[in-house]
């Protein structure tokens, strides 16, 4: 099925917010980045920085997330950064079941849109949708998962790594370290990208 609408005609849709996400802000933060990007990064929501600018991973985690880019060679306009949940929740809290429901079909069109070849969710909740398991990122990082065809490398969110500052061998960042050489690795092996995503909308879900 050819999709004729554009990633602006879908930021416009997506402004409109459906009754279950009445409790977060008002400010869409709709995502930034490559429009035809080969990494998709997807974190969860905004925060109060990204609420502001309307820009996601802008904040203290959003700097953090482009050193880590960097160190692998990606800038952050080469990739497109978003989140399940394009409002931000009041006081950060993490997204309600029902309100990232309300979110999937944004996501799932923005995929279709981009076509990335590679998604890695960053943190539980996105990693944990994209799955449909409950297991938590300690588990699921740096492993090899497939969706709808694509590929899925969850990685720490950046937040969680201003938690535990820790370098050694064995730690949130260490681990983080060697999950990004891998992940480049992938991106530079990859074949030429296929111009069809197909996503059965009828199978995702189910996890809540």
């Amino acid at each position: 099925m050819t999709h004729h609408v554009s990633l602006t005609d879908l930021e416009r849709r997506a402004a409109i917010k459906p009754p279950a996400l009445a409790e977060l802000s008002d400010n869409l933060v709709f995502g930034v980045g490559d429009p035809d990007a080969n990494l998709m990064l997807v974190g969860e929501a905004p925060g109060e920085d990204e609420d502001l600018s309307g820009e996601p991973f802008v904040g203290r985690a959003g700097q953090l997330l482009d050193k880590i880019l960097e160190s692998v060679g990606l800038a952050r306009d080469a990739v497109y950064i978003t989140n399940i949940v394009k409002f931000r929740p009041p006081g950060n809290r993490n997204p309600k079941p029902e309100e990232v429901k309300a979110s999937e079909a944004v996501l799932l069109e923005q995929i279709q849109l981009i076509k990335p070849q590679i998604i890695a969710p960053l943190g539980n909740v996105p990693t944990q949708w994209f799955l449909n398991s409950k297991l938590g990122i300690t588990q699921t990082h740096g492993r090899w998962h497939e969706w709808h065809g694509l590929r899925v490398f969850p990685l720490f969110h950046p937040a969680y790594l201003l938690r535990n500052a820790s370098r050694e061998r064995g730690a949130p960042k260490w681990l983080m370290w060697n999950d990004m050489k891998t992940l480049k690795a992938e991106l530079d092996a990859l074949p030429a990208k296929d111009q069809m995503v197909h996503i059965d909308t009828a199978e995702q879900g189910g996890l809540f």
